[in-house]
């Protein structure tokens, strides 16, 4: 007899039925992928950037040559690193669930420190280095009294860096007795100032600082601590990080990087002044808020908070080279700033109900 063969059929059937369920659950996923991109860091930098360059074209548009000359250009770097590396700082605190208010008056105490007689003196004997720590230390040892009060002393964020604000404000013109101090060393001023293949050699700096901001932020222990603490800093302490002691550390990163940008001033402008730094601190914060760095905290931004610099910069320059009224360039960043938290809410909504549904 002979032996019965199975239908082709029959042999057909699971593979016609394998490919199905492929075919199903794979385009759940790269629907999900997809979204993920598109509502992930990528798609705010992205954003930020178009953002920059409709800025760039209508600057281009309206004030033509004026604006987009390559020394109109370099100006703009110039100006976004000083509030750029404060900016970093604060991406951290902010990060955190912080605020610091103080780094506006810290960059202008810091400068004012750094071009003292004595200071001066000593770096025409020992070299520029001396002013450049100088302005360092004083930033960091502002950040750290912000650190302790806020962490040791449980003082509310804003109330203590406000008052850090007033008083190094005040200690500036104690100090400089509210006069111009110019800077008369000129290794400091070789080192500094100039361009480097044709780009500020501050903007060089900033972007050094970024770099190393965004590495500690995204690549590190350190970076992945902050954004606990912002997220719940109560499952962060049961978690084992000691919450008290890396607010602090936040506190005193924030006035280090607001000292360099201190030092950063001298080296655009070669004088240190009480008013050095004045409003930085609000430029500063809304930086980082455009840039996609939560203000609740659990979520932060470096390359976010550059791009915004840089809005905010190329903004202010435009409305300058169209000269226009200084209101209404006022009227037209808290307009952005509000349009970016309104932003914010929306999208942490849709986070939350998603994670519910």
């Amino acid at each position: 007899m002979s032996e019965p063969h199975p239908s082709p059929s029959a042999e057909t059937t699971p593979v016609a039925e394998t490919t199905s369920v492929s075919a199903s659950t794979e385009a759940p996923r790269l629907v999900a992928r997809l979204r993920d991109l598109f509502s992930g860091g990528a798609a705010r930098s992205l954003g930020l950037v178009v953002a920059l360059l409709i800025l760039v074209a209508v600057g281009a548009t309206t004030a033509g040559t004026r604006f987009a000359s390559v020394d109109n250009l370099m100006v703009i770097l110039g100006l976004a690193a000083v509030v750029g590396v404060a900016a970093i700082g604060q991406t951290f605190v902010i990060t955190s669930g912080g605020i610091d208010l103080s780094v506006g008056s810290i960059i202008g105490l810091a400068s004012v420190w750094a071009t003292t007689l004595a200071t001066q003196q000593m770096a025409e004997q020992y070299g520029w280095w001396v002013m450049v720590m100088c302005g360092i230390a004083v930033g960091f040892g502002c950040g750290l009294i912000n650190g302790i009060l806020v962490a040791y002393g449980n003082v509310v964020p804003f109330i203590a860096t406000l008052a850090m604000m007033v008083a190094a404000r005040g200690v500036a013109e104690l100090i400089a007795q509210k006069r111009t101090q110019i800077v008369t060393v000129d290794s400091f001023t070789d080192v500094f100032r100039g361009d480097l293949l044709g780009v500020p050699k501050i903007a060089w700096l900033m972007l050094l600082i970024a770099a190393v901001g965004w590495f500690l932020l995204a690549r590190t222990t350190f970076g992945r601590r902050t954004i606990a603490v912002g997220g719940n800093a109560e499952a962060a302490r049961l978690a084992g990080i000691k919450v008290k002691r890396h607010v602090m550390a936040l506190y005193a990163l924030s006035g280090t990087t607001a000292g360099i940008a201190g030092v950063m001033m001298l080296a655009r402008t070669t004088a240190g002044s009480s008013t050095n730094g004045l409003q930085y601190e609000m430029d500063a914060i809304a930086a980082v808020v455009v840039g996609g760095t939560l203000l609740i905290g659990g979520r932060g931004s470096i390359v976010g908070t550059v791009l915004g610099v840089l809005i905010f910069t190329t903004l202010t320059n435009v409305f300058i080279q169209n000269n226009l009224d200084s209101s209404v360039q006022a009227v037209a960043k808290g307009a952005i700033i509000v349009a970016a938290v309104l932003l914010q809410q929306r999208m942490q909504r849709r986070g939350v109900t998603s994670a519910g549904g």
